[in-house]
């Protein structure tokens, strides 16, 4: 996991708390899940490894790894009582890594179309663009376009997929987007999101950039509120000529 913003004064940014969930299932690898504070607003980053494969089903156990990990992430209060203790409760919220879905589609023929880089044909038969469709998982959440070839699986340092050229013994993994970055909230606009030509990994890393709108509070004006409303409930008080009170 790697965020990286614009510098503020540490003043008004802080890192408040992070929740690790291991491996709990056979194939689910964990996630880590950071909290913080932007002047005023709250913001979220979930980093999970979800269940591999591509047997039948295999998209509806990424949905229930989804679903746990929103279920067991609680957060500690470190800095502040009024912080978010769950993923949910948070203003923005990022979530990205090895999502692991799949494509609903014959080998040969997702090899074909990767080729040809139609990627609008593939990504109609991606799970996760499905799932999202139909509000199994992820509802309300956002991704935005894909116009970059699929991150799994390629031959270590190559640009070929592994399968390409078949070895005796080898596992059939078909191409796919396993790699993706999600995101929810108001004021969250998406500048870019891409794959990096690094090829140290079987995945390839995707990234993006984002324009997120946060919530600043003007201590000064608030402070010059606070002192009019102050001066509005008690009144100066003089006396008069004569000795009485007048306000």
């Amino acid at each position: 996991m790697v965020v990286i913003m614009k510098y503020f004064t540490n003043r008004w940014t802080h890192l408040v708390s992070f929740y690790w969930l291991s491996k709990w299932s056979l194939h689910m690898q964990g996630s880590v899940s950071v909290s913080m504070s932007l002047f005023q607003s709250r913001l979220c980053f979930v980093c999970s490894h979800l269940t591999s494969g591509q047997k039948d089903g295999a998209e509806q156990r990424r949905n229930a790894d989804v679903h746990e990990i929103i279920r067991r992430t609680h957060f500690s209060s470190i800095l502040e009582v009024d912080q978010p203790r769950t993923i949910a409760s948070h203003d923005q919220i990022f979530w990205f890594g090895d999502l692991n879905y799949r494509l609903n589609m014959l080998d040969a023929e997702v090899r074909r179309l990767v080729a040809l880089r139609r990627w609008d044909e593939l990504i109609n038969n991606d799970q996760l663009s499905e799932e999202l469709r139909s509000g199994h998982v992820f509802d309300g959440w956002k991704e935005g376009l894909i116009d970059f070839p699929p991150t799994y699986k390629y031959e270590m340092n190559s640009d070929r997929y592994v399968g390409e050229n078949p070895k005796e013994g080898e596992k059939k993994r078909s191409p796919a987007w396993c790699d993706r970055i999600l995101w929810m909230g108001k004021g969250i606009r998406q500048l870019t999101y891409q794959s990096a030509e690094i090829k140290i990994s079987d995945h390839r890393p995707v990234s993006s950039i984002f324009l997120v709108e946060v919530e600043v509070l003007d201590h000064r004006k608030l402070q010059r509120a606070l002192n009019a409303s102050t001066a509005a409930v008690h009144p100066e008080v003089f006396l008069d000529e004569d000795g009485d009170f007048e306000s």
